[in-house]
């Protein structure tokens, strides 16, 4: 027997439903423009439909199922051949952790079973997989037969429309009874042999029944309400009535499988549907209503239709029960109170008095309302009580001296339980990091299970996720919740006593809310929150939000993609010139790296460097950036060009004890000279290792190679350490160009004074405009850079530009 391919995330409805339903609504359309004559138009709204439901319906009752995976959603696990395969969600790693984990590469063939219809994916009565047992084949067999019994019954109901406009208008009314009075036994009698019913308990039986009757009375209050005037026909009532009561179980039906059996309860709306347009069409053929009122039934035939088969081929493929949610207040309670208002408006601005009987009708709805909401209050305690125990169950697992120590009998599993019985709250996911590289050690993690216990609130969850990192499931909204993250932030902090002194950890903690979300997509989210945590230097709370996905997703994309980067050529270098403000002609360029990413697009450094930082990637860029701007210098030397050519270092990589080394060999390979090559660092990184930087930059300068120092901020620690620092060009922004505060001369005379005095040659980088421009050159500063004067560009172009200074720099 074929199998239904394997369930994925919620697809669209197939083209062929979306085809039919526009189609229908084209005709229904027509019809009640009067562009067409009602009956027909009705006809054929609903023929397309029916016809396409009936053909898959005979392909269920005859055992075969469409091979088109569009058309179908099931529930189960595909097919998979147990002697050589693995199932796709273990083979590629992407299922749950805690079934990743509880499936090992060494578990017997015989234990991976192949799906078919109607058969559960696990079997457990120890038949090899293909093997049809006898409660299988009865299964099966049911399903078939009930495939059948629905086939007819979608048949009849589209019969009954068809025939409509072939027929005499004296006998359209007992035609459509007729119709009604088959459809209705053969929905019924399939939905009762539905695969998968349990006998539902004494307390289901009875809030089934008060929902049905709340329903039930409504619907049948709202159609003497919207019934035309005077008396009432009697074939129309005893039609409105039933159908009511009948379309209140089907919709009262599918509300409560919805989730148990969602096939089921697709089955059942569809009945609702047909039924319910049914209903309608002997109503409206009662009260001798306008033809062009007939296509209205032509909706619900058509949608349920199509729900039907939807839900049988569902319920066929195996349903999979939903999480044990509590029941909805809406539209169980809300919509028979709703139902009744609205009929009883629309009553008043028609008619404007109510009858005796409308109003002893109207108020019978309000018994069963209330037995609902008592009924809901009951349910609702007793799922607290049930989550209560569950919770205590959990906490008694630890023990006294567990709780005292650290929570590792709790599992993932168990968070992913526990979010799922919670309504609201957050999940806060920590995650612990030693000294330097280290880890902390069992004592310090002991010690660390203990404070998250004693700082978290009575009621909270704690889980231990991995060797170092935790989580903790609370009840308190986003607001508390980070509140609590920052307290757990100071306690974790906190030095820990050891014999050998005490040791420090750094704390990163991502937080989330619990609600509106599965609880693995809660858990993802709030792991991204701690990475983000982690980015930003640690010791800090993040707060996941759709903006901090987009920022993660974005840097894992550039994690995966940046190593082989060099290798693969991916990496490219363009130039902007340094120009004498005076002359205003090119002395000198600076190498700006690119990443022209085939993936990512270019990437530009600021973006760049720190992931590179982190996955210990900027020496092997740094030393190609020397590497590719020494050789273009050496092909600007033969043209004659003698420019020189800045390439900026990161303090990490200048402490590198071969930088030095390197540097002189690269520019012995291409034979260019040294003081051609400037290397240039930015002075904010500066500080931090400052005697190393010291050290390299004079070794530089033993070569031969100059020295600047880069984005110099002008303030009085950068003041003091500029004496410091063998350094030959000082590169300054443009903001030290504008005038003072309180009239007072530009920041950069004062820069410009003190560069004089030590020898260094001013660099105004970032000059965007000619007032800029100006600035800089009344401030005695010699060399210019920015978009006012050159933008950067590739090799080539450069050189074009080159060609407008032909006396410059040779």
């Amino acid at each position: 027997m074929p199998v239904p391919p394997p369930a994925g995330p919620r697809r669209r409805p197939p083209l062929s439903d979306v085809a039919v339903s526009l189609t229908g609504a084209v005709f229904l359309l027509a019809g009640v423009a009067g562009l067409l004559p009602g009956p027909a138009a009705a006809a054929l709204a609903v023929a397309g439909g029916s016809a396409l439901a009936c053909v898959r319906l005979a392909w269920l009752a005859g055992g075969a199922l469409p091979a088109a995976p569009s058309d179908l959603t099931p529930n189960v696990p595909p097919t998979v051949d147990a002697r050589t395969t693995e199932s796709p969600a273990r083979s590629a790693g992407t299922g749950p952790p805690e079934h990743r984990h509880a499936a090992s590469p060494a578990r017997p063939a015989g234990h991976r079973h192949a799906a078919s219809p109607g058969v559960p994916p696990e079997r457990r009565d120890g038949t090899a997989p293909g093997v049809t047992t006898g409660r299988q084949a009865r299964r099966v067999a049911l399903s078939r037969r009930v495939a059948a019994i629905l086939d007819a019954a979608v048949l009849v109901a589209g019969l009954t429309v068809a025939v409509l406009p072939l027929s005499d208008p004296a006998h359209r009314l007992p035609i459509a009874l007729t119709g009604l009075c088959l459809t209705t036994p053969l929905y019924v009698t399939a939905l009762l042999r539905l695969p998968g019913r349990s006998r539902m308990s004494g307390p289901e039986l009875v809030r089934r029944g008060v929902d049905v009757l709340a329903l039930g009375v409504s619907l049948v209050f709202a159609g003497w309400m919207l019934l035309p005037g005077g008396p009432v026909r009697a074939v129309a009532g005893i039609a409105a009535s039933g159908g009511a009561v009948l379309l209140a179980v089907l919709v009262v039906a599918a509300l409560a499988e919805r989730r148990r059996r969602p096939g089921a309860a697709g089955c059942h709306a569809g009945a609702a549907l047909t039924l319910g347009g049914l209903t309608l069409l002997v109503v409206l053929l009662a009260y001798d209503a306008p033809e062009r009122a007939l296509p209205v039934v032509a909706a619900p035939l058509l949608a349920g239709a199509l729900l039907t088969v939807a839900g049988l081929r569902r319920a066929w493929a195996g349903e999979r029960p939903g999480r044990d949610l509590a029941p909805a207040a809406w539209p169980r309670l809300t919509a028979p109170a709703g139902i009744a208002a609205l009929a009883a408006g629309v009553h008043l601005c028609a008619v404007g008095e109510f009858s005796t009987g409308a109003m002893a009708l109207g108020l019978a709805v309000i018994p069963p309302i209330m037995a609902g909401e008592l009924l809901a209050a009951a349910d609702q305690r007793r799922r607290v009580q049930r989550l209560a125990a569950r919770e205590a169950w959990l906490r008694r697992r630890l023990g006294p001296d567990a709780r005292a120590a650290e929570p590792a009998p709790l599992t993932r599993a168990d968070l992913v339980r526990a979010m799922a019985q919670r309504s609201g709250g957050a999940l806060l996911v920590v995650d612990l990091h030693g000294e330097g590289a280290a880890v902390p050690e069992g004592p310090v993690l002991t010690e660390v299970a203990r404070r998250l216990r004693a700082g978290a609130e009575t009621r909270d969850l704690v889980v231990r996720l991995g060797d170092t990192e935790y989580a903790i499931l609370t009840d308190l909204g986003p607001v508390l919740a980070y509140a609590l993250g920052t307290r757990l932030l100071a306690a974790l902090t906190e030095p820990y006593p050891r014999p050998c002194g005490a040791a420090r950890v750094r704390v990163s903690v991502g937080l989330a809310e619990t609600s509106g979300g599965e609880p693995e997509d809660v858990l993802r989210q709030a792991d991204l929150a701690r990475r983000r945590a982690v980015q930003l230097g640690r010791d800090r709370v993040e707060w996941y939000d759709a903006y901090l996905e987009e920022q993660l997703v974005r840097r894992l994309d550039l994690e995966r993609e940046l190593p082989g980067a060099v290798a693969r050529g991916e990496l490219d270098l363009v130039y902007q010139p340094v120009v004498a403000l005076a002359e205003r002609v090119p002395v000198g360029t600076e190498a700006l790296l690119r990443w022209r990413s085939p993936t990512l697009g270019t990437v530009l450094p600021a973006e760049l460097l720190p992931v590179a930082t982190d996955l210990d990637l900027v020496g092997e860029i740094g030393r190609w950036v020397v590497d590719r701007a020494c050789r273009q210098l050496a092909a600007w030397s033969e043209g004659g060009r003698e420019l020189w050519m800045a390439v900026n270092v990161t303090p990490r990589e200048l402490a590198a004890p071969d930088f030095v080394a390197r540097t002189a060999t690269a520019l012995a390979a291409y034979d260019v000279s040294p003081e051609r090559l400037v290397v240039e660092v930015a002075e904010p990184g500066v500080s931090a290792e400052l005697s190393t930087v010291v050290a390299r930059l004079a070794g530089l300068r033993s070569i031969g190679v100059r020295t600047a120092l880069d984005d110099f901020r002008a303030e009085h620690a950068s003041l003091a350490q500029l004496r410091r620092l063998p350094i030959d060009l000082l590169k300054v922004g443009p903001h030290l160009v504008g005038p003072g505060g309180d009239g007072q001369r530009p920041l950069i005379d004062v820069v410009a004074n003190l560069a004089d005095r030590l020898g260094v040659e001013l660099v105004v980088e970032e000059l965007e405009s000619e007032g800029q421009v100006a600035g800089a050159r009344r401030a005695g500063c010699r060399y210019g850079q920015g978009f006012a004067l050159a933008r950067p560009a590739t090799a080539e172009r450069v050189e074009a530009w080159f060609e407008e200074f032909p006396s410059a720099a040779r």
